[in-house]
């Protein structure tokens, strides 16, 4: 007989295993972009040492580069953290989002680990599991993508600028290509989403071109579409909630399938 101690692990074991699944094709993305930033790391004189501490505490490319760029300028300490948070502003609106796909009874412990581990990746991948997101989840993809974004700029930042300009700017492009990856599945699924994308795209282009967007930075510009495009979405394509919730039986069921296939 299963018990629900037994449920609740196998259940916990199956979601930390496919975290790091789904985290391995992130990190590898993440260890080639943070190569190049490592390298700009050792550009303003940081040890690899540094900029590896610096990638686990702030796993955020604009966030980091901004750090850099003003470490180089020589700022304030009160300026950077200012910069960080404006580059980073973006995080505060995927961790409400991501709040809402968490059980109400989920500890403050386990939501401030998680969102100290949200990245763009791991946010898209996390929002788009099906009913109560499970914090083992998060963990096991946190577990391989941010080794790896912290080894690729310490690695990075050791090779200097060995590498030639044009294989650098060509692992910048890995992250773009890693982010289609993870829309595009849910984009095929449902049609709303796919057309929300193309929104997004369209929009976000048509900020960079205007002149009257010219004074606002890109963090604002990504913020400022964020609230509105989701915003439109919850009004127009409202979600039923117990379509997204799986029920206790099918959770039972899964996790006894995996309890068999583990013995």
């Amino acid at each position: 007989m299963i018990t629900d101690y037994s449920l609740k692990l196998n259940t916990n074991r199956s979601e930390f295993a496919k975290g790091m699944r789904d985290g391995i094709p992130i990190g590898l993305g993440y260890f080639a972009v943070a190569f190049s930033l490592g390298i700009t790391a050792k550009a303003i004189g940081l040890s690899p040492i540094t900029c590896m501490i610096t990638s686990v505490l702030c796993h955020a490319s604009a966030g980091e580069y901004a750090v850099y760029t003003m470490i180089g300028a020589g700022a304030a300490y009160i300026e950077m953290a200012i910069m960080v948070f404006i580059a980073n502003a973006r995080y505060l609106l995927m961790s409400c989002a991501l709040s809402q796909h968490m059980h109400p009874d989920l500890s403050f412990s386990h939501r401030l680990f998680i969102g100290f581990g949200i990245t763009d990746e791991l946010f898209g991948i996390s929002i788009a599991r099906p009913g109560n997101l499970n914090p083992n989840y998060m963990y096991g993809a946190m577990l391989i993508s941010i080794p790896m974004w912290a080894a690729g700029s310490a690695i990075g930042c050791f090779s200097g600028g060995v590498l030639p300009e044009r294989i650098v700017s060509a692992l910048s492009v890995a992250l773009f290509g890693m982010f289609l990856a993870i829309i595009i599945p849910p984009a095929k699924e449902n049609r709303i989403v796919g057309a929300l994308i193309a929104v997004c795209f369209l929009l976000s282009f048509f900020f960079s071109k205007l002149s009257v967007f010219s004074g606002i930075s890109g963090g604002t510009k990504t913020i400022i579409l964020t609230v509105v495009i989701s915003a439109a979405a919850a009004l127009l394509f409202p979600r039923n909630e117990e379509e997204t919730q799986p029920s206790r039986i099918e959770d039972a069921a899964q996790a006894s399938q995996h309890e068999k296939e583990d013995a």
